[in-house]
């Protein structure tokens, strides 16, 4: 054997020699440093770079045979780091324990929604966005959409409705039958309608809440759900606000309409079960409507609740376009609403009244016949003339003794007032007051003529509970 001898020969020896024994003597690695730390057996150091784990599919990740117990893979399907459990034959995930949701897409700005929304545009055939069902779509940052977006039970959410904006300039925002989720956007549609929701199914849900609605044409139409929920909505610079139609239950919490708004801002039409707006405020524009329920057929099969909303503006007239039937002078809505807001009168059973009175000139008044046998004969009181300050009632269709309760709650009246009555023949005479016809005997009032033409004056006073359409 014949070694040729050269001085670099023999340094790189002598270095491939010193870092073997170096390892041999600390078991240990490291890279990017030449002092690893004493308790790892690898130190990888670096402020430029990171460190890459094996990445692969699901598919592949389970396809591994026989796994070490502690091997650590990173899933590209589910973005999260596993290692393998031997005892249990497991892959856990290396996140406190929380899997991941599967039904989750990302849509940020500058994404191409041809790719990125590729499946749901062609489930629109094309011309609309139609999202997967039971899925979470997340805006992040402004997406200007060029077709119409049907929620599909979907749940399009953003991260701060300040940063997070959903923008379309012509047509229709969201289009559909089906009901869905909006969450933490700002919505502008410059020339364009924000809803033209229309369900097909009364079981259908609309939940819209903690959004900015800014600049619209046309904010629209929201109907046929059986439940629409709105929570923190603020509505800015649209030309016209929305309609709600046949819904089942309706509730609207503090929502905010600026004074930068036009058009009407909200307006019911068709059949509710239940309305409950509550909280908020309206900013009427001079030349606005804040709230019109004036529609012929405006019905509501439960109750309707306004509570809470401050209404201000230059024209007092406009907070609220009033029924054209069924409401009272002076007064916006009719009997199934319950009404306690600033700005407008308040409406509610617990305020119905009314009165009448016998006004006939000084010597004149109604003439009643009695007969003389013991006990005389009951005698209705007739002749009255005047009725005021008739609200959730009526003179019962002319008859001139009866005030008729229109409320829809049951509730207890305190009845009062006074009669006086000149007597034909001296006597004892009770004055009885009656619900539906018959004398509630318990609040009888007693007066003695003590020659005939006496005049009596007597104090009438009784609670009597009153159930809609009852009469006293």
């Amino acid at each position: 054997m014949v070694i040729n001898y050269t001085p670099q020969k023999h340094k790189i020896y002598f270095l491939v020699v010193f870092f073997f024994l170096s390892l041999l003597a600390n078991a240990q690695i490291g890279i990017g440093t030449v002092t690893p730390n004493a308790s790892a057996v690898l130190d990888i150091t670096s402020t430029t770079q990171g460190m890459l784990a094996p990445r692969m599919t699901t598919v592949q990740r389970n396809a591994i045979a026989t796994p070490a117990d502690g091997l650590i893979v990173y899933d590209t399907d589910l973005k999260s780091f596993y290692y393998y459990v031997s005892t249990t034959s497991t892959w856990t995930l290396i996140n406190n324990g929380t899997a991941p949701r599967l039904n989750y897409k990302r849509i940020r700005s500058g994404d191409n929604l041809a790719v990125v929304l590729a499946t749901e545009l062609a489930a629109g055939g094309g011309s609309k966005y139609v999202l997967t069902a039971n899925t979470l779509y997340e805006i992040n940052g402004q997406i200007v959409f060029n077709f119409p977006i049907d929620l599909n039970t979907a749940y399009l959410e953003g991260l701060d409705a300040n940063e997070d904006i959903i923008v379309k300039t012509s047509g229709n925002l969201f289009d559909g039958t089906t009901g869905g989720s909006i969450k933490n956007l700002t919505i502008t549609t410059p020339g364009a309608t924000v809803f033209n929701l229309n369900a097909a199914s009364a079981a259908s849900t609309f939940l819209l809440r903690d959004t900015i609605i800014a600049n619209s044409n046309n904010v629209g139409t929201i109907s046929g759900f059986g439940l629409v929920f709105l929570s923190i909505v603020n509505y800015s610079g649209n030309t016209n606000g929305v309609t709600y139609n046949n819904i089942g239950q309706l509730l609207l919490s503090n929502q905010a309409w600026f004074s930068n708004n036009n058009g009407t801002y909200e307006k019911f039409t068709g059949t509710f079960n239940l309305i409950e707006k509550q909280g908020g405020f309206s900013n009427v524009a001079a030349t606005a409507i804040g709230l019109d329920v004036s529609t012929t057929g405006l019905t509501i099969t439960g109750d309707a609740v306004l509570e809470s909303v401050v209404f201000t503006g230059p024209t007092p007239a406009n907070y609220v376009k009033p029924y054209t039937t069924g409401t009272y002078t002076g007064y916006n809505f009719n009997n199934s609403w319950t009404v306690r807001a600033a700005g407008i009168p308040t409406e509610a059973d617990a305020n119905a009244v009314g009165d009448f009175s016998m006004d006939y000139a000084v010597g004149s008044g109604a003439s009643t016949s009695f007969n003389n046998s013991n006990p005389s004969n009951m005698v209705k009181v007739a002749g009255v003339s005047t009725s005021t300050n008739l609200f959730r009632f009526s003179t019962d269709g002319g008859i001139s003794n009866r005030l008729k309760y229109l409320g829809k709650k049951k509730r207890i009246f305190q009845v009062a007032g006074s009669i006086s009555f000149q007597v034909p023949a001296t006597g004892t005479y009770i004055i009885y007051i009656a619900k539906n016809g018959t004398v509630i005997s318990q609040y009888k009032i007693y007066g003695r003529g003590l020659a005939t033409n006496d005049i009596i004056v007597l104090p009438l006073n009784a609670s009597v509970e009153l159930s809609n359409n009852d009469y006293v």
